[in-house]
């Protein structure tokens, strides 16, 4: 008699080494070719090659459990009831060992291994989405001979599975159906790998992108439902003699592995519902039958859908017919509105937001949490995820190059520089160039690069150098952005990239955050600079102002007097005059102090010429009053002078004798107080 469990045992192990090595193959040609879709794949088959394992080691037992079974039987019909296998019946439970540990390793270990696939097919499911790169990254080598490989590995599978499948209708095989199952979805995702393969040859990448999320969606799906079953199979009720399902027999993948049941337990849920068998009506079996046109129509339905083509507002498209753009109505692209074309794939409508404004990001990554977006731009901290640091020109001093060692002076910079633009003509974006935003991307840092080489950032009172470059830190920054933006505009347009730079902003230069103390410093030292030169200058201008009244008045005064000076130095005496003529005038002109002083000036001489010119007249009189009586105006004079001269003295008048010695002195001052002789007289008269 065979052992049934062999039979099954050797399909297992048979799945389980094809698994190995088509994980091994995909996993090859995942490195090989830089396919994240076939790396996302291997780790699928990897899932298959665990299931398989378990498999493998279930019907060994199993097969180990009948041999012990059947070994066991031909003992007891030998007739040897005296043997210590025949002892008692419960002795002969003793020595069941392989149907013990076949109950064991049934109850106790397959819904353990079941959890350890679960966590396996969760964990790389989340890790692989966590790594999905973006769809422009499409760079494949030697797609066709991965695609070849893709088609064999499915080819093979679909085999295995089917002969699984097949197997598992039986109930001694039931366990196939797991592994059979999951190895039915590698051959479909190999075959749809290979499509998507074949497909980017032609520049077609919709295929080979939607499989990207379709593996690590389907791992984490597969491994939750796994997780689902090894919960629900704890509180199962297990009936003795009754098949219990693994854990990581998926009933998703059966309902793709075997659509057939699907139908069958459909039927038996509506006839035990009517109470009499609808399957056997006639419109049950006419819609039986009619499934498979049923479905070919609505396929047919859907692909004549693709004929039909809604351009949004913002969009424009190109139609490609049998892999050429299509000329209409004069134009190689086409506007918003209802487009209606041949279906796919003899026309393929590509749509781009063409009227949609887009950004670039050039010098900086920025970030993802939006909450970290909205920092203050500071000197001394990291504005965004990440910073290119950018060589600027520093200025030399004294016209001597400030250079160590023989190098250029140059300074680190960062830049934020937000490049925004729309595409005008999308037949050229989408044609000249494989990349057109790398290539706008390329075109925008080398200008960057070329300019920031050529600027400089120290800043000064002009808010400019003398070689005429203007600071990025300072006024420049204006200036630089309409400079730059016409600049890529110019290289876009050299390159025919069918683009429109709409707006170019600087808002972001800064230094390194390391070095940001020391910007810090040179700047405050310009600013103390500046503020020294501003100051002296409003001092300048102040003390002109109240000097000529203005400075430009100042200014020509100036100007006029070292007319004068040089006039004086030659020997021409009309030039002389003229330039003496001018000044004078100028200075009559002239307002501030420069007017006061010079009507000071003039007020002065009037009165010294007044009071001369009366001095004089007053001379002629006298001497006219001296010629009249020489003798009484000697006296007068003498008394007018003795009166100007002792006005503040006092003055005594004393009447003397000459024959009396007696002296009298009247004083005829009144006085504010009285003297003792008064006091004294007063006294005696009161007495």
């Amino acid at each position: 008699m065979k052992i049934s469990a062999k039979r099954a045992e050797y399909v297992a192990l048979s799945a389980l080494v094809v698994s190995i090595v088509f994980f091994s193959v995909s996993f090859f040609l995942a490195g090989w070719s830089g396919s994240f879709t076939i790396y996302a794949l291997s780790w699928l088959i990897l899932s298959s090659v665990l299931i398989w394992l378990v498999l493998v080691i279930q019907f060994h037992q199993r097969a180990l459990a009948e041999q012990e079974k059947l070994e066991m039987a031909q003992l007891a019909k030998s007739g040897q009831d005296r043997t210590i296998f025949r002892s008692s019946e419960g002795q002969e439970g003793l020595f069941a060992v392989a149907q013990r540990r076949l109950k064991l390793f049934e109850k106790w270990f397959i819904p353990i291994f079941s959890g350890l696939i679960a966590a396996y097919q969760i964990a790389f499911g989340l890790y692989l989405w966590s790594k999905v790169p973006k769809p422009e990254q499409i760079e494949l080598s030697r797609p066709l001979i991965c695609a070849i490989y893709m088609v064999a590995m499915a080819f093979v599978s679909f085999l295995i599975s089917r002969y699984a499948t097949g197997m598992a209708a039986e109930s001694r095989w039931m366990p196939l159906r797991g592994g059979g199952g999951v190895l039915f979805v590698v051959a479909l995702l190999c075959f749809a790998v290979a499509v998507g393969l074949a497909l980017v040859q032609f520049k077609i990448n919709v295929v080979i992108v939607v499989m990207r999320w379709i593996v690590p969606v389907l791992l984490v799906v597969l491994g939750a439902e796994t997780t689902l079953n090894v919960i629900l199979d704890i509180y199962r009720p297990r009936l003795k003699g009754q098949y219990s399902r693994a854990g990581f027999d998926s009933r998703l993948l059966g309902l793709i592995n075997e659509p057939g049941g699907i139908l069958r337990t459909a039927a038996t849920a509506i006839d035990y519902q009517f109470g009499f068998k609808v399957s056997q009506t006639w419109f049950y079996k006419l819609l039986e039958k009619a499934v498979v046109p049923l479905l070919l129509f609505c396929i047919a339905s859907l692909h004549l859908a693709s004929c039909l083509v809604v351009i949004g507002p913002d969009e424009e498209a190109v139609i490609e017919r049998l892999g050429r753009p299509m000329i209409v109505d004069g134009s190689r692209t086409l506007g918003s509105g209802i487009i209606f074309k041949w279906p796919w794939p003899i026309d393929i409508i590509y749509k781009y937001p063409a009227k949609k404004i887009h950004q670039l990001d050039i010098g900086f990554v920025a970030h993802t949490d939006p909450r970290l977006a909205n920092q203050p731009l500071l000197w001394g901290m990291d504005h965004y995820k990440e910073e290119y640091n950018l060589l600027v020109a520093t200025e030399s001093l004294g016209g001597e190059p400030r250079q160590v060692g023989g190098a250029v002076p140059v300074s680190l910079i960062r830049a934020a520089i937000p490049v925004q633009y729309r595409v005008k003509d999308l037949y050229s974006y989408l044609y000249l160039h494989k990349d057109p935003s790398k290539t706008l991307e390329a075109i925008c840092y080398r200008e960057v690069v070329r300019f920031a080489a050529s600027a400089k950032i120290e800043t000064d009172r002009q808010g400019s150098s003398t070689s005429g470059k203007e600071s990025l830190l300072g006024a420049g920054r204006a200036k630089a952005a309409a400079i730059l933006k016409q600049r890529i505009q110019d290289k876009a347009d050299e390159q025919q990239l069918g683009v429109e730079i709409v707006f170019l902003g600087l808002p972001g230069f800064h230094p390194p955050p390391k070095v940001a103390e020391d910007y810090q410093q040179v700047v405050g030292s310009v600013q103390k600079k500046q503020a020294l030169v501003l100051e002296a200058q409003a001092k300048r201008d102040r003390d002109l102002s109240s000097l000529a009244g203005s400075v430009q008045k100042a200014s020509e005064l100036y100007s006029l007097a070292q007319s004068y000076q040089q006039a004086r130095a030659g020997v021409d005496a009309s030039a002389v005059a003229e330039a003496e003529g001018n000044l004078d005038e100028a200075f009559e002109q002239a307002e501030g102090d420069i007017f006061a002083t010079v009507r000071e000036a003039q007020s002065y001489g009037f009165e010294k010429a007044r009071l001369a010119r009366a001095t004089g007249e007053r001379f002629a009189e006298q001497l006219k009053a001296y010629m009249a009586a020489p003798e009484i105006y000697r006296r007068e004079l003498l008394l007018s002078v003795l009166e100007e001269s002792l006005a503040n003295i006092r003055k005594y008048v004393v009447v003397t004798d000459p024959n009396d010695t007696q002296v009298f002195i009247i004083d005829v001052q009144e006085k504010l107080t009285p003297s003792l002789y008064e006091l004294s007289g007063l006294e005696e008269a009161g007495k």
